[in-house]
């Protein structure tokens, strides 16, 4: 079906401003509901700038996700028939407390812990048929060229032992990386454990095929934002006109803001003597969680996260990174299936609280979050990054050749 043309304007390349703007959301299941509470306040804060018109797509030049976050950036990026996009950012929440408990269905009854172990040794803990059912619905035929913003979703391929980087700065090289946004969405979702691998196969004009057999991109990484920098930088480098004249290692253009859905670091859940006596099984169920998953996909989130404070600090423009995430979540709150009324209510409000925390920074030594003197809430900060967002939207639009069209 034709969509109709927005009288919005999609935002101008980054060659026209003064910044890259790049938003990034960690992988997490349910935990989602974190970063959707996050970026309700930030899409609302650019409304009361910008009117109630505006949406996330607007103003940023790539919003990357992985997993959970991985489809929060279809639902952000995704257009509808007014060529806007599909969601606003306040739905998000809501699509989580109606879509959740259905997805990862609570099993019930004094033999659930017996089932589940049986489940984990037999095969995915659930069959995914209705996820994949609701993204096909939502998501339809669109395809990464018809994002309303530049998107990064990295998967990992099974088969080749390979991350697969689904970018629209890719899918303009090559058209079997033009692929439904669908097919990513189930394939970056695609846990161990918990939901089956996802396999599917595009073609491009000349015939040419090419197979996905793909699970989680958390496997690979799990917090994007260093993914999403690359992929930029790679523009940079082939001089791209739309990024003309900024230099490669120019990260003081950057603006950066990555949202996290928690973690349990805090907790100290494992330790090495408990370890030590682990075998396969219980790598991979161990008090209702899957240690070797939170391993993984706990430390690829960490190192980016680290890298990337070490980089803007060195280049004097920590200024420009934000970096929202909750180590101290503990017990049934770290779980990323665990998707009861209750549970989901609960993790609307941490997502809450975490606004009104203080904005924090790793430490590079111990690697826990630790509050920044003189900075505010994380609210507080949303706010000066929408007017930040804002500003930059505007300069570009008065440098686009439009603009001067219309002087002339």
């Amino acid at each position: 079906m034709e969509r109709t043309p927005s009288s919005v304007l999609q935002i101008q390349p980054p060659t026209f401003g003064n910044l890259i703007t790049i938003l990034s959301i960690d992988g997490g299941g349910i935990r989602g509901i974190i970063p959707s509470i996050v970026l309700a306040y930030l899409e609302s804060q650019l409304q009361e700038l910008d009117g109630e018109d505006a949406r996330l797509a607007d103003y940023f030049d790539v919003i990357a996700g992985t997993s959970t976050g991985g489809l929060i950036t279809s639902m952000l990026t995704a257009p509808n028939q007014q060529n806007r996009p599909l969601f606003t950012a306040k739905d998000i929440k809501a699509f989580y407390l109606e879509h959740s408990p259905k997805i990862f269905p609570q099993k019930r009854g004094m033999f659930k812990t017996l089932r589940n172990t049986f489940k984990a040794i037999s095969g995915p803990k659930y069959d995914g048929r209705y996820l994949h059912k609701l993204i096909k619905e939502k998501l339809g035929d669109a395809r990464v060229h018809e994002t309303l913003s530049n998107i990064v979703i990295p998967t990992f391929d099974i088969k080749c032992l390979q991350p697969t980087i689904f970018s629209s700065y890719e899918a303009k090289k090559s058209a079997c990386l033009d692929v439904k946004l669908s097919d990513i969405c189930i394939g970056t979702s695609a846990a161990p454990s918990y939901l089956p691998a996802h396999y599917f196969k595009s073609q491009d004009s000349r015939g040419n095929v090419k197979e996905f057999h793909l699970i989680d991109g958390g496997v690979a990484a799990n917090n994007p934002a260093l993914v999403a920098i690359s992929e930029v930088t790679k523009q940079i480098c082939d001089q791209s006109p739309d990024f003309f004249p900024i230099k490669p290692m120019d990260y003081g253009r950057f603006l950066v803001i990555s949202i996290g859905t928690g973690s349990h670091k805090k907790e100290l859940k494992y330790n090495a003597k408990m370890a030590a006596k682990w075998g396969t099984l219980d790598w991979l169920l161990h008090g209702g969680s899957v240690p070797l998953v939170d391993v993984f996909t706990q430390a690829s989130a960490d190192m980016v996260d680290i890298h990337i404070s070490e980089v803007f600090q060195a280049l004097h423009s920590e200024a420009n990174y934000l970096r929202i995430q909750d180590d101290t979540l503990s017990g049934r709150d770290s779980s990323v299936d665990i998707a009861t009324k209750e549970q989901l209510e609960k993790l609307v409000g941490i997502g809450e609280h975490i606004l009104k925390k203080p904005v924090s920074r790793v430490n590079l030594k111990t690697g826990l979050f630790e509050p920044l003197e003189k900075c505010g809430t994380n609210a507080e900060a949303l706010k000066k990054f929408a007017m930040l967002l804002s500003r930059e939207r505007k300069l570009r639009e008065t440098n686009s050749p439009q603009a001067n069209k219309k002087l002339a």
